[in-house]
């Protein structure tokens, strides 16, 4: 049953663990958060916390042998049996190829590594390497972090590695979804349905009590999504046109053909 998330928070029994927040299980946390005033829609940002050590990310590809074809976030949770998932990276017009580096050790979607500054790396060859990373090109060396990761995912850089807004001011507006890091190394799925300037709502986000450290966009407009369950509860985000106000019914995200989830490692 899906239930509206500020519903949903109520209905949690676990313990907060901090103010602002609601522990869905172990590891897996969710918040809701006040954006800039003046946007259509709910004004809010859903923030959904992943302890990688609780937690594994996998990149999950339409193109990839055995997995057939895009789905909502709900449809790619449902099929991974995943306790959240995100938009991996915009994609082209075949509706398959990211328009960024994007491959696991087992599947490449896309070889080209573009301009972009900025790339999500998991699965690390090495135990003693971080479980996920966030490659500033301005500060990190991608192609050892390529050869460091079984994942890579390249895309368009937010949060630089020094903690400042590196988006370009702009008057365009987007519903957005993002991925980031805090200052303990947890993993932060971001999602705004409001359509703001990409700009505030970066700033918006430092100013966040997230402890926000690095962050890179993932998608924007109706495709943004994010998706999260745990201890009963089902948490679903869906972007929207600029214009669009009314949230869309639940179940009606569009079909994506690459994302990122979460799925609970082996206890």
């Amino acid at each position: 049953m899906v239930l509206a998330l500020a519903a949903a928070l109520l209905s949690v029994g676990l313990p907060d663990p901090a103010p602002g927040w609601r522990t869905l299980e172990p590891g897996l946390e969710v918040g809701m958060f006040d954006g800039p005033p003046g946007a259509p829609g709910d004004g809010k940002i859903a923030v959904v916390r992943i302890d990688p050590g609780l937690f594994e990310l996998r990149l999950l590809n339409a193109s990839a042998p055995g997995q057939g074809a895009p789905r909502s976030a709900r449809g790619w949770a449902e099929k991974a049996g995943a306790s959240a998932v995100i938009n991996a990276a915009m994609y082209q017009e075949d509706y398959r190829t990211s328009v960024s580096l994007m491959r696991t050790r087992d599947h490449v979607n896309q070889r080209h590594v573009s301009r972009d500054r900025a790339a999500l790396a998991f699965d690390p060859a090495d135990r003693a390497l971080p479980r996920v990373r966030i490659v500033d090109r301005d500060c990190d060396d991608l192609e050892a972090a390529t050869r460091a990761y079984g994942t890579v995912v390249q895309s368009i850089r937010m949060v630089s590695c020094q903690r400042r807004n590196v988006w370009a001011p702009s008057p365009r507006r987007a519903s957005v979804a993002a991925v980031g890091l805090d200052g303990r190394g947890r993993v932060l799925f971001l999602h705004a349905r409001s359509a703001w300037p990409v700009h505030d709502l970066v700033d918006a986000l430092l100013a966040l009590p997230i402890d926000l450290k690095q962050a890179m966009y993932v998608e924007g407009g109706p495709e943004a999504q994010l998706f999260a369950r745990g201890g009963g509860v089902e948490v679903e985000r869906l972007g929207a046109f600029e214009a669009a106000v009314a949230a869309p019914p639940a179940g009606d995200g569009w079909p994506v053909p690459n994302v990122i989830a979460a799925v609970r490692r082996p206890r």
